[in-house]
């Protein structure tokens, strides 16, 4: 299954995406700002998640919120 960004990009393994939209991190007082750069990502079994670190800590973010950078 192909992971594509929220403009129909293909991501991979490696890739630096930004995000789209200001995100809360659930169980968390932290928010994710828009045009946070995510660099490293690695794709995830679902094609709608991918994983990468932000802010300092690794997380789960939809890809419905990057764009590739």
């Amino acid at each position: 299954m192909e992971t594509k960004d929220s403009n129909g990009a293909l991501l991979a393994d490696g890739d630096s995406v930004t995000l789209i939209k200001d995100l809360k991190v659930k169980g968390s007082s932290l928010t994710l700002k828009r045009g946070t750069l995510v660099k490293n990502i690695r794709l995830t079994n679902s094609p709608a998640e991918i994983e990468g670190r932000a802010s300092g800590s690794t997380m789960v973010l939809k890809t419905e919120f990057l764009k590739k950078a």
